[in-house]
């Protein structure tokens, strides 16, 4: 019995071990911050924030419209200026860089870059009346909730979620995730907020977020408020390699 005692303790050592290096590592395993590869200063806009300085990687135009690119966790947002400027002549355009990511400095967090994408919104909008936002992958969370909170003319959701919080629990049921996540990106707690006509894109053959999660996230936008595309033969990845998946972005058949 003896012996036995000390295998549970052990046990439980070695499990408390794995929950506070989850709970001390988990940003690295969420974030992962990439340099930018457009770097001219005419594409560059730097909005300072309480705690950073932000780096937006911009397409300038006249006019009321106006596009926000929040993106995935290991994303250059850059790299989409020149597919993103030929889609949409008419936007101007915007593509954040998160606290930490492409210049930014700071480190990334839900509280900052939720934050974060509230002021760059709300300096947008000042010159912008109709402002559409699209979220790729982890910003999809960013853009959800912003959407919850602002004027969104028109909002579109990549490869989305229902809550990080679901997907963790998922992939680490052994663990106590409810407890342990600091960063939940918890979408379907805002998606009935949202009133802006939204699209939800989802990959056929997503191999990161299950189809199950997205329709999660589907299902908790008001009736009417949200539709749904499905890109056939593609991956969580290579989703933007298609030429229907621009299409798709800029709302035609």
């Amino acid at each position: 019995m003896r012996i036995l005692g000390w295998v549970i303790a052990l046990l439980a050592l070695a499990y408390a071990g794995i929950c506070i290096a989850a709970y001390s590592y988990q940003r690295s395993l969420i974030y992962y911050p990439q340099p930018r590869s457009i770097t001219a200063a005419a594409s560059t806009l730097k909005l300072q924030v309480p705690g950073a300085d932000l780096i937006v990687t911009v397409r300038q135009a006249k006019g009321t419209k106006a596009l926000v690119y929040f993106g995935g966790n290991g994303e250059d947002v850059s790299y989409n200026l020149p597919a993103l400027s030929e889609a949409f002549p008419e936007h101007a355009i915007y593509l954040l860089h998160y606290r930490g990511y492409g210049g930014s400095t700071g480190s990334p967090s839900e509280a900052d870059i939720s934050a974060d994408a509230l002021a760059l919104f709300d300096k947008i909008h000042t010159q912008h009346a109709e402002v559409l936002v699209i979220g790729r992958s982890l910003g999809s969370g960013v853009a959800v909730r912003l959407a919850s909170q602002r004027p969104v003319n028109r909002l579109v959701l990549v490869t989305p979620y229902d809550s990080i919080r679901a997907l963790a629990a998922s992939a680490f049921p052994w663990l106590p995730v409810r407890w342990l996540l600091r960063d939940n990106y918890d979408s379907t707690s805002y998606a009935p907020a949202v009133s802006a006509k939204t699209l939800v894109i989802e990959a056929e053959h997503d191999e990161v977020i299950p189809s199950a999660s997205t329709r999660r996230l589907l299902a908790a936008f008001k009736p009417g408020v949200a539709s749904l595309k499905v890109i056939p033969g593609v991956g969580h990845n290579d989703i933007s390699n298609t030429p229907l998946y621009m299409a798709a972005l800029a709302g035609k058949p």
